[in-house]
């Protein structure tokens, strides 16, 4: 796991950008232990912006007992998750699958995507902080 892309992760995660050592300490601790995915998403992440340091690069900020990520770290974090643009093939897109037997048969969804795993994923690791710092408020 790449401590750094998490640090970023988590700060762009709050509404404000700001967040308590405490609250900071816990999320990183979920995801670190939240396993192989994460740890190889923020390397791969991490891979896109050699020499990554939020503290001296002006990304992070330190404030009050927390940290806020500034204007430059959420643009790094675009940068690092932008999608390279895709090469034109000669192939044509996918169409659903019909199954011809049946007259009048209606078309099945197509199979899923890497691409929609991915964001599966991420919707229930973001859902999964969500619900771990709504519980580490109501202690």
């Amino acid at each position: 796991m790449n401590f750094q892309v998490t640090v970023l992760k988590v700060l762009i995660s709050y509404p404000d950008g700001f967040a308590t050592i405490v609250d900071l300490k816990r999320d990183v601790a979920i995801l670190a232990t939240s396993g192989r995915d994460w740890a190889e998403r923020t390397k791969r992440l991490a891979a896109r912006a050699p020499g990554l340091d939020i503290f001296s690069q002006g990304l992070v900020e330190r404030l009050n007992g927390g940290w806020r990520i500034t204007d430059k770290g959420r643009s790094i974090i675009e940068v690092m998750e932008a999608r390279p643009a895709a090469a034109p093939t000669d192939e044509p897109p996918p169409f659903p699958v019909i199954d011809e037997s049946t007259p009048g048969a209606v078309p099945t969804k197509a199979p899923s995507t890497a691409t929609d795993r991915r964001k599966r994923d991420r919707k229930r690791r973001r859902r999964d902080l969500i619900a771990a710092r709504g519980r580490a408020q109501a202690s």
